[in-house]
C-alpha cells in the first residue's frame, strides 16, 4: 500500500501559543501524520531462546493453564476443545488449540477513521502514537495534582488534535465529575465531537461497549454491518498477571472480536511482584497470557485483529514500588519485540515514568522507555504522552514534553538524502579553506527547512534566556499547553451526525446510563 508522504511540511512547526522564542511557523497540515521506523529492531535474545520461551509458554498454558472468572468465556473456551476446570476456574488450553487460533489471526491490521487521511496503519514498520490513557489524577503547575475532570480530559483531547505526532486516542484522565454509569458516554462523544482521530474504548461491560460502538457507528454514518467489517476503534485488555482473565477483560475479548474491533491484548508484568523476577521468566508469563486471550478472541470470530501488547518492567526490590524507563525494562521490551514479530503480530509498547512530577527524572526515564520501543520495533506506543506517577497521573507539562521527545523520534525516523546536492562538493568549493557556510548560495536554499525546529527546547544563550524569564522546559511547556486550548478550533462536524450523536447519548442517560462491570 502506498504511503502518503511522510516529509511534507514536518520542518515547519512553531510552539502553539508562543511566542518567546523564534522558530519555524508552525504547520499541522501534514508533518508526522504517517510514520514508518526504517531501522532495524534491537534483539536482547537469540532466535533459539524466543523460541524456547515461547515453547515455554505453550507448556505454562497446556499444564497451568490460565484463571478464566467470566462463564461466557469459559463456555467458548469448554465448546473449543479446552480443558475447563469449572471448580478453580482453570482452563488448560492445548498448544493445536493455540497454533489454530494463531493461524486465523490477521497480520495486517489498519484502523480506520472518518477521514481516509486519518487512517492509521499498524503493520510492518508502522508507528502510531497514542496518549497516557486511564490516570485518575491530573496535575499542571498551577493547579498541583488532583482528580482528573472532565474539562480536563476534553483539554487533553484538544491537545492530542493540535499535535499530528498523536495519531490515535487514549484514556486521557478519568473524569471523576461525571457519574461512572453515563461516564462512557460522555468520554466517547467527547473524542468524536473534539477530535477526528482513532477513538478508544474501555471495556468495562457489554452494555457500556455496545453504547460507544454506536456513537462511532452514528459518527462514521455506517450501517451495524459496515462497522463489523473492518477497525474503527481499540480497546486495551489487561491480563490479572500471574495467570487470570477477570471478567470485564473477557468479556471486551468477546465484544471487539464479535464486533471486529482491534484487541490490544496487554499482559501488566512486573519483575519479582506479578511475574518471575528474570526478564525471560516474565517474558514467558506475559507470552503465555497474550496467547490465552488471542485464542479466545479468535475462537469468538476467527480473524479478530489482534495487536501484540506488552508492559513488562521490574520493581524496587527495597520498596516494591514499580519501576520503569529501567535498563530491564528497556531489555524486556527488546525481548517482547522479538517475540511479537516471531508470531508476526503488530506491537504495542508504553512510554512510562515512574516520576511523580514533570522533572529530569521523567524525561530520563521516558526517553529510555521510548528507546525500549521504537529501537525495538514496535508499531503503537500507548502512553506516549502526559503518563507520570506509574500511571496514576496525567501532567499537562509532561504531555508537552513527550511531544518534544515524539517529534524528535519521528524526525529521527525520516530519510536522510545523499543525492549529489547534498554532497555539497560546489558549497565546499564556494566557501573554501577558513571559511563558514552561513551565507553560501546551498546553505541559503536549504537553511528554513534543513533543522528540526524544537516544540519546547531553548536554544539562545544565557543572556537571551535570562533576559527573557530564566525559563526552564517545564515553564515553557506551561505556556504552550495553554496557548494551544486558547486557540483550539474543533474539526468541522455535519449537523446530521451532531444531532444524532447527543440524541443517543441524552436517550441512553434517561435510560439510566450503564454501569461498569467489574
Amino acid at each position: 500500500m502506498k504511503q502518503p508522504e511522510e516529509t511534507v511540511g514536518r520542518r515547519s512547526r512553531r510552539r502553539p501559543g508562543s511566542a518567546d522564542v523564534s522558530h519555524a511557523v508552525f504547520d499541522r497540515t501534514r508533518p508526522y501524520r504517517h510514520l514508518r521506523n526504517p531501522f532495524q529492531p534491537m534483539k536482547v535474545f537469540s532466535d533459539d531462546q524466543v523460541a524456547a520461551i515461547h515453547e515455554a509458554a505453550l507448556v505454562m498454558l497446556e499444564t497451568q493453564g490460565m484463571k478464566v472468572l467470566s462463564a461466557d468465556a469459559r463456555v467458548f473456551y469448554k465448546n473449543a476443545g479446552a480443558e475447563v476446570d469449572e471448580a478453580t476456574l482453570i482452563v488448560r488450553l492445548a498448544r493445536e488449540l493455540v497454533g489454530a487460533s494463531l493461524k486465523t489471526a490477521p497480520r495486517d491490521i489498519t484502523l480506520h477513521a472518518v477521514d481516509p487521511e486519518r487512517h492509521v496503519p499498524l503493520s510492518n514498520q508502522c508507528v502510531a502514537f497514542a496518549p497516557t490513557s486511564g490516570p485518575p489524577n491530573i496535575m499542571d503547575t498551577a493547579g498541583g495534582r488532583r482528580s482528573g475532570t472532565m474539562e480536563d480530559f476534553c483539554n487533553l483531547i484538544k491537545l492530542c488534535q493540535t499535535f499530528e505526532v498523536i495519531h490515535v486516542l487514549g484514556g486521557a484522565t478519568e473524569p471523576q465529575d461525571v457519574p461512572v454509569h453515563v461516564r462512557h458516554l460522555e468520554v466517547t462523544r467527547a473524542q468524536l465531537m473534539l477530535c477526528d482521530k482513532i477513538p478508544f474504548i474501555f471495556s468495562r461491560g457489554h452494555q457500556q461497549v455496545a453504547d460507544n460502538f454506536e456513537l462511532i457507528r452514528l459518527a462514521h454514518g455506517i450501517s451495524p454491518e459496515e462497522f463489523r467489517s473492518r477497525p474503527y476503534t481499540y480497546t486495551i485488555i489487561n491480563t490479572n498477571s500471574p495467570l487470570q482473565l477477570d471478567i470485564p477483560m473477557a468479556d471486551g475479548i468477546i465484544d471487539f472480536a464479535n464486533a471486529g474491533q482491534v484487541l490490544i491484548i496487554t499482559p501488566f508484568t512486573l519483575s519479582g511482584a506479578m511475574a518471575p523476577v528474570t526478564i525471560a521468566g516474565a517474558l514467558t508469563l506475559a507470552h503465555a497470557e497474550f496467547l490465552a486471550g488471542l485464542t479466545l478472541a479468535q475462537i469468538v470470530k476467527p480473524g479478530a485483529p489482534i495487536v501484540y501488547g506488552s508492559f513488562t518492567s521490574n520493581v524496587d526490590m527495597k520498596s516494591g514500588s514499580p519501576a520503569f524507563g529501567t535498563p530491564e525494562y528497556v531489555k524486556a521490551a527488546f525481548g517482547a519485540g522479538q517475540l511479537a514479530r516471531l508470531l508476526g503480530f503488530p506491537w504495542r509498547s508504553s512510554n512510562a515514568t515512574a516520576s511523580n512530577i514533570p522533572d529530569a527524572q521523567s524525561a530520563y526515564e521516558s526517553q529510555m522507555s521510548l528507546w525500549g520501543a521504537l529501537f525495538g520495533g514496535c508499531n503503537f506506543v500507548l502512553h506516549a504522552a502526559g503518563w507520570l506517577e506509574s500511571g496514576l497521573t496525567t501532567s499537562y507539562e509532561k504531555f508537552i514534553l513527550d511531544i518534544e521527545m515524539l517529534q524528535m523520534f519521528a524526525e529521527v525516523f525520516q530519510p536522510v538524502g545523499a543525492a549529489p546536492a547534498d554532497l555539497a562538493l560546489e558549497a565546499v568549493a564556494e566557501v573554501g579553506a577558513g571559511g563558514h557556510f552561513f551565507g553560501c548560495a546551498h546553505t541559503m536554499e536549504r537553511y528554513r527547512s534543513a533543522f528540526y525546529a524544537p516544540l519546547v527546547s531553548d536554544w539562545r544563550n544565557a543572556g537571551q534566556w535570562a533576559d527573557d524569564g530564566s525559563k526552564t522546559a517545564t515553564e515553557r511547556a506551561t505556556g504552550i499547553w495553554q496557548g494551544v486550548l486558547k486557540d483550539f478550533v474543533a474539526p468541522q462536524r455535519d449537523a446530521a451526525v451532531v444531532e444524532s450523536l447527543d440524541a443517543y447519548v441524552a436517550r441512553r442517560k434517561s435510560e439510566g446510563g450503564a454501569p461498569p462491570v467489574t
